[in-house]
């Protein structure tokens, strides 16, 4: 638990906090960012500007084609002019994944769970669509950014009063990012193949089909024959649908559960 003491959050350990330099500016970056010092010059640039240059160049290139220079050409200034806004490239990395969760609409404070989970799902799933260089990162250690916390915030808001206990609350939303992510790295990778080979996920499959005729054993695969006769793997709603009604649904029981037992 913490507890606000002069507008700072205090933990009861507080005396075992570490402190860094390069940790404190990387948080007041983005907390309470200084102004660029500009020695009175008038600045071409602002810290916003560098900010969506960054996440143009990550877009187009993922977070490979991110660079200070490269960004810097794209602004049209000289690379050692960046640092006046931004101090290196993870800085900067933290700074667009905030700018782009800021992108997010997330679901209103009392909303049914069920509807509000569903949407903060597919906000999250068209925010990797949109910035897929995010799944680039390590999702475990995203950065303690206003908006990142903000989708937190929203997620567990909608679960911690609907009858689980807290840890519950904790994994069911782990749950439901795993399985968004997990999802939308796959999309991104078929969406490369496609523009890489020229083929669409059908297109594909077709020109693979005389594996079914020369190497398919039906002996050797039963069940995966049986399903697919009977259309299991079949996918009309697309990658996202139906896959997370289906969790939603173990969600569902999971909370009448907890419900019951309380």
């Amino acid at each position: 638990m913490t507890s606000e003491e002069g507008g700072e959050c205090v933990s009861p350990d507080d005396d075992e906090i570490v402190r860094t330099p390069e940790i404190t500016r990387r948080l007041a970056l983005l907390w309470d960012p200084p102004e660029p010092k500009t020695r009175g010059r008038r600045a071409s640039l602002t810290r916003a500007d560098v900010v969506l240059a960054g996440i143009a160049l990550a877009d187009e290139g993922g977070l490979d084609a991110l660079s200070m220079r490269r960004v810097a050409a794209a602004l049209n200034v000289g690379a050692m002019s960046l640092y006046t806004y931004v101090p290196g490239r993870t800085e900067l990395i933290d700074l667009m994944i905030d700018r782009a969760y800021a992108e997010l609409d997330l679901p209103e404070a009392g909303a049914p769970w069920r509807p509000a989970l569903s949407q903060y799902a597919h906000q999250c799933w068209m925010l990797y669509q949109r910035h897929p260089w995010i799944l680039q990162t390590n999702m475990w250690r995203a950065p303690l950014a206003p908006h990142v916390l903000d989708a937190q915030e929203a997620g567990l808001r909608i679960l911690v009063d609907t009858g689980p206990t807290e840890r519950q609350v904790v994994e069911i939303l782990s749950v439901v990012d795993n399985f968004v992510q997990g999802l939308a790295r796959t999309a991104i990778a078929e969406d490369r193949e496609r523009e890489s080979t020229g083929l669409d996920s059908d297109a594909y499959w077709t020109s693979m089909s005389s594996f079914w005729a020369d190497w398919f054993d039906v002996e050797r695969f039963p069940t995966m024959n049986r399903i697919w006769e009977k259309g299991g793997f079949d996918d009309p709603a697309g990658p996202l649908e139906s896959s997370l009604e289906r969790l939603l649904d173990s969600i569902e029981l999971t909370i009448d559960r907890a419900r019951n037992s309380s």
